[in-house]
């Protein structure tokens, strides 16, 4: 007598004084002014509501025939019964409350808007969808039996070998398809390095301001972050050495740090990998978009430099394909390969397969590379068009950072500004922003804002959005 858990509708109640088909009347308006029902959606026919529900079909025509003659629903003939379109129905005033993304209360560095600024996206207009559908296509018709069950914990081994072979010669790290781990984002890399490798209790060195999610992942596994300063070199190992000398890891971002864009230099580089190597601790690089760089060629990982396996590196196809991927790769030192196993083992996670055949797939024929080289090209002209179109607007109430790389620009606020307020005002405006300070530790520190420049497609659409801002400052 219950609806099925895809139904729309609440279970019927068969101990309740209503009939039936005033019970699925009332479940229908209920559906339609909660929003689970929206105007145009198709909805079940008698026939087959009357056979998931166990009734007769006569109950279930009295129920329609109500909301018809209500005009909750309408027929179309051969193509079903929709809820009528442009309904507005009085119960539907009380909104659904805004999403946790337009609030600065909390912030979210995972929303799934699209707005102008959006930090996290990459050049949406210019994704190559035609290749990528040919490709999906041609995975899609060579599927077999065997690629419908379970996909490989461990991550498809075409798309592993192919991510070994790009991080070979693109970011001079040599490694096996067996050190190679396919995850599902950032987050689940960090939690499986801390799930293998940590306790409870364990202090590891975070970059501060540095990536949130970082601080949070690690405090839900109650590792404990120890904050560490960044200046125009990157993190401050000499100030970690003071902290927390006994650490059991360090989160760094070497190529452009996380949000400062600054790069780790070469002697702080050698001086973390030797504090590691003598403390028997664990560096965990976050090269979240290090193929981004403007000024030269990209730098290398600082993966490339170790030598004595202390290294666990962190990639994401998010900032250079599409975060809707979930898709990201963790490689570990070959010491550690047989370990990964049994934690990836005992969580049983794994990302889907056809996925996965689409991303290798995009990788061995060469589109990856050739994808990268024109981001590389077209986000140096987007930034300096958005640079401009900014500073021609509000360059008395800002200064814009100068950065080697990355995908976002650092408005300083002049003046006792609150990059928070600004934030909240731009949020509010359908204008997206995050402020510098909700990625520091104690929230504190030099106000500035930090906004996406990669779909910003040219100055006048800069200066159109700058006069915006200008209103809310």
């Amino acid at each position: 007598m219950n609806a099925s858990k895809s139904s729309p509708l609440s279970p019927l109640d068969p101990a309740s004084a209503s009939p039936f088909y005033r019970q699925i009347y009332d479940r229908f308006c209920a559906a339609i002014a909660g929003g689970v029902l929206k105007p145009g959606d198709r909805i079940p026919s008698a026939r087959a509501l009357a056979n998931e529900l166990g009734l007769s079909r006569g109950t279930v025509d009295t129920a329609y025939s109500l909301l018809t003659a209500e005009g909750y629903i309408e027929a179309r003939g051969q193509a079903g019964t929709i809820v009528t379109p442009g309904l507005k129905p009085r119960t539907l005033v009380a909104a659904t409350p805004p999403k946790a993304a337009e609030s600065t209360d909390e912030p979210s560095f995972r929303p799934d808007s699209i707005l102008p600024f959006q930090m996290g996206l990459p050049a949406l207009d210019a994704f190559p969808r035609k290749i990528w559908a040919r490709l999906g296509a041609r995975c899609v018709r060579a599927m077999q039996a065997s690629d419908m069950v379970h996909p490989p914990v461990f991550g498809l081994p075409e798309l592993r070998t192919a991510i070994a072979a790009y991080l070979q010669v693109s970011r001079g790290i040599d490694c096996s398809p067996s050190q190679v781990f396919v995850t599902s984002g950032y987050r689940h890399s960090l939690g499986l390095i801390a799930h293998t490798l940590l306790k409870p209790g364990d202090r590891v060195w975070h970059e501060d301001p540095g990536f949130p999610p970082t601080r949070e992942v690690l405090a839900r596994l109650n590792i404990a972050a120890v904050s560490i300063p960044v200046d125009s070199e990157g993190m401050v190992v000499s100030d970690a050495l003071r902290r927390a000398p006994r650490a059991r890891a360090a989160v760094v971002t070497p190529a452009h740090q996380s949000p400062l864009c600054v790069s780790l230099s070469l002697p702080r580089r050698l001086a973390l990998l030797d504090w590691a190597t003598r403390n028997n601790a664990w560096v965990i690089e976050d090269d979240y978009d290090g193929e981004y760089r403007y000024v030269s060629r990209p730098l290398p990982a600082l993966k490339s430099l170790d030598r004595d396996g202390r290294v666990l590196y962190a990639g994401t196809f998010s900032k250079v394909l599409l975060p809707s991927l979930r898709l990201a790769y963790l490689v570990v030192p070959d010491a550690l390969v047989e370990r990964f196993e049994q934690t990836i083992h005992a969580f049983a996670g794994g990302s889907p397969e056809l996925t996965q055949t689409i991303v290798a797939a995009f990788i061995a024929e060469g589109h990856f590379a050739r994808h990268i080289q024109r981001m590389r090209k077209l986000y140096a002209e987007r930034r300096e068009a958005a640079v401009e179109g900014l500073e021609s607007v509000l360059g008395r109430h800002l200064r814009i950072d100068s950065q080697p790389g990355g995908m976002h620009l650092i408005l300083r606020l002049q003046g006792r500004r609150s990059d928070r307020r600004l934030v909240s005002r731009m949020r509010a405006d359908g204008l997206y922003g995050e402020a510098l300070t909700d990625w520091t530790t104690n929230r504190h520190g030099a106000s500035a804002v930090l906004v996406s420049f990669t779909n910003i497609d040219s100055r006048r659409t800069a200066e159109n959005l700058a006069s915006r801002i200008l209103t809310l400052i």
